[in-house]
């Protein structure tokens, strides 16, 4: 039975395990996320015990959409083991010079990347966070504290369980992947209070989750907001395409945060295009919420209102508005998106092009779905969340975007004159 420690002492002892990131070699942090994969295998039938125990837990309002993101299964438990795995096969992130130049002085400068440091995860629900996480952390060469949500607080200690093994058989400080274990909100003020001790929080959940941490941290965030996902139909869209690209980007799954959540139409395509996508949403189980336009087109689409088109639903539920073109869908993309990820459907290349130029947010898609908007999926392994700020990363963070750079300067007695 390991002893429970104070967040205080989980981050002093992070911080010394950075150290010994830092300096890893990639196969051993290869060896570590290997072994890691091996034993959440080995170790599957405590984790589904873990995770039932969660599942029966729950409130009883609790959404199916909310249900499916803390569910685990024998293919989930597999989805995580290979993407570990997938990850030991990348490039290791940390150490790459990337840039060098000489000085008219002589002194040659290389821009080099490094680890972050420590780093705080701090996430609701989905228990494949604490490996995806924690393996991300780990192989960029940061040490990590993990908090897990309390609805998926025993799932996630049971993958702690393979985390620390992996990192014990491959030499590796167990202090480089840590877990709050306590669902006590004292220990998150506790965490998000330790700016000299962490360098960099990333948050996962709900806007009352991000709305906490910004009004108690001062350590700089790397924010994962809302899933306010557009798919633009464009008068020049395929109808197959179409009719494909939104049933998989809504209802693919319900409750990720790349689901669309509003479809744009253009007005030429509303009898052509707009009438089979109700009626295909509709049959497959999805609410359809709609402007006057589009419920004069089927009676069984609920009037829309101004709050629908800020609303990530995370449910069977979309909304949907007629545009007159091109301009009038990149305006309300502008006005309502969460910048995170918005699609246009269209054979015209042209039109495609000012749509993926003009909208600001940290995916643009060009005939495919918002659901892909995903780091495994990038062929970055896995991600800790889509970033939808303008500075440091964008779009799915991966190993690359968990580093950071500095200069070495080389010199050969080189002053500066006065």
């Amino acid at each position: 039975m390991r002893k429970k420690i104070s967040v205080l002492e989980m981050a002093l002892k992070a911080k010394e395990a950075s150290k010994a990131l830092m300096i890893a070699s990639t196969e051993t942090k290869n060896q570590a996320l290997l072994f890691m994969a091996e034993h959440l295998r080995l170790n599957k039938d405590n984790l589904l015990k873990a995770n039932k125990m969660d599942l029966d837990s729950l409130k009883p309002d609790a959404t199916d959409a909310f249900k499916d993101r803390l569910a685990l299964n024998d293919k989930t438990i597999e989805g995580m083991a290979s993407s570990l795995e997938m990850m030991a096969t990348l490039n290791d992130p940390v150490d790459n010079v990337l840039s060098t130049k000489t000085l008219p002085n002589g002194l040659v400068l290389e821009k080099v990347s490094v680890p972050i440091g420590v780093i705080a995860v701090i996430y609701e629900s989905r228990p494949n966070v604490t490996s995806d996480a924690g393996a991300l952390c780990m192989k960029s060469g940061n040490a990590v504290i993990l908090r897990g949500g309390s609805e998926s607080f025993n799932s996630c200690q049971e993958i702690m369980v393979s985390i620390r093994y992996g990192l014990e058989k491959a030499g590796l400080p167990i202090d480089a992947i840590q877990m709050v274990e306590s669902k006590d909100r004292a220990e998150l003020q506790e965490l998000i209070s330790l700016e000299k001790n962490i360098d960099l929080i990333i948050p996962r959940g709900g806007r009352g989750l991000l709305s906490f941490i910004k009004e108690n941290s001062h350590i700089p965030l790397l924010l994962h907001l809302d899933g306010i996902c557009h798919t633009y139909i464009h008068k020049d869209a395929d109808l197959k395409k179409s009719l494909d690209i939104v049933l998989n980007a809504k209802l693919r799954r319900t409750g990720v945060c790349n689901a669309t959540e509003t479809i744009l139409v253009d007005y030429d395509v509303m009898e052509s295009h707009l009438k089979p996508i109700i009626n295909m949403l509709i049959e497959n189980g999805c609410e359809v919420r709609g402007d006057r336009l589009t419920c004069e087109l089927d009676d069984r689409v609920i009037k829309a209102t101004m709050e629908d088109w800020a609303t990530e639903y995370l449910d069977a539920i979309v909304s949907i508005k007629v545009v007159k073109d091109i301009e009038k869908a990149i305006n309300h993309i502008d006005m309502y998106s969460s910048n995170h990820t918005e699609a246009i459907i269209t054979e015209n290349s042209k039109a495609a092009e000012k749509f993926l130029k003009e909208i600001g947010s940290a995916v643009v898609m060009h005939n495919a779905s918002t659901q892909f908007c995903d780091g495994g999926q990038f062929g970055m392994g896995a991600e800790i969340g889509i970033s939808t700020g303008k500075l440091h990363a964008r779009g799915p963070v991966g190993l690359e975007q968990l580093t950071t750079f500095k200069y070495k300067v080389r010199g050969n007695g080189q002053i500066r004159p006065k």
